[in-house]
């Protein structure tokens, strides 16, 4: 089950990173390419990896875990 789609990723602005000079470079695996100085963030990774989150939080939660956002 997908709980967001690429679709409204787009719609929001996910995929817009920092200025090509402010980035971090543990960020470079994510980074699909470069347009008008600022880095574009990759999207089906994003997807993968908002997925992977949603399937561990919704385990841990059925399990009687807590989660807590910061």
């Amino acid at each position: 089950m997908a709980v967001v789609t690429i679709r409204q990723l787009l719609d929001s602005g996910v995929h817009f990173g920092h200025q090509t000079r402010r980035w971090n470079p543990k960020m470079k695996r994510f980074i699909l390419t470069e347009r008008s100085g600022s880095h574009i963030i990759d999207l089906q990774q994003s997807l993968k990896h908002i997925d992977a989150t949603y399937d561990y939080v919704k385990e841990t939660v059925a399990h009687g875990g807590t989660i807590l956002f910061v």
